[in-house]
């Protein structure tokens, strides 16, 4: 008896656009909506001893949780074990609980202070190994109305352009702003260009009647208000 012989069918590579876990490591967490950042997590639970030792070595290495949640992606594959799935879960954990902090902003009646722009830029900004600018753009009550990326720059500097500012919180009729920036370096204390950039931005904003209540830098763990340092004019601090 002759047996016919099957055709054999190519399978069929998902598209970008259906591989979450490159789209992530590409082109960021932000691209990625809630369901696919928890669609990487689910994927990569698996459990096991080998598991539980992978664990234990990112720990030593970064120093804790909090140090494993602060890498990017090329850092977390230097680590025995970690493919681009697990440095994508640990990532897209990340960026939901900024996300989530985010939520909790927008959820509330007003910003009551500095402690929770803080806590919010500390995961948003976590893991970035260049600068980036933003704004959170506030109405008459402090609620917050939006979050803008503005500027993007190199490991040591981003280039602002005031003027772009005042668009964005004119575009989004806002009465207040929070600038923010990362140092990638870590260190999270503002230089003086961190300070003649608030300055000038504070003057141009007072002409358009947008408050200015803080620019909070982050580097690394640390979160410095500038507003708690005394660094902005005239902030009441919420």
């Amino acid at each position: 008896m002759h047996r016919t012989a099957r055709a054999i069918v190519p399978l069929m590579e998902p598209a970008f656009e259906d591989r979450p876990c490159e789209r992530l490591l590409s082109e960021g967490p932000c691209s990625l909506p809630d369901a696919e950042l928890l669609t990487l997590l689910l994927r990569a639970n698996r459990q096991g001893a080998d598991q539980l030792e992978l664990a234990q070595r990112l720990l030593e290495r970064f120093g804790g949780v909090l140090g494993v949640l602060d890498q990017d992606g090329p850092a977390l594959m230097e680590v025995e074990g970690v493919g681009a799935a697990r440095a994508a879960a640990v990532i897209a954990a990340r960026e939901l609980v900024a996300r989530a902090e985010l939520a909790r902003l927008k959820r509330g009646a007003y910003v009551a202070g500095s402690k929770a722009m803080k806590r919010f830029l500390r995961w948003r900004l976590a893991g970035l190994q260049r600068e980036v600018f933003g704004l959170i753009l506030l109405n008459a009550r402090n609620a917050v109305l939006a979050v803008e990326y503005l500027f993007y720059g190199s490991v040591d500097r981003s280039v602002v352009y005031t003027r772009e500012i005042v668009k964005c919180c004119l575009r989004h009729n806002a009465a207040a702003v929070v600038l923010f920036h990362n140092h990638p370096s870590g260190e999270a204390s503002p230089s003086e260009q961190d300070k003649a950039v608030t300055e000038r931005v504070f003057a141009l904003l007072e002409e358009v009647n947008v408050a200015l209540l803080d620019h909070v830098i982050v580097g690394g763990a640390e979160q410095v208000s500038m507003a708690e340092e005394g660094l902005v004019p005239q902030s009441e601090l919420y």
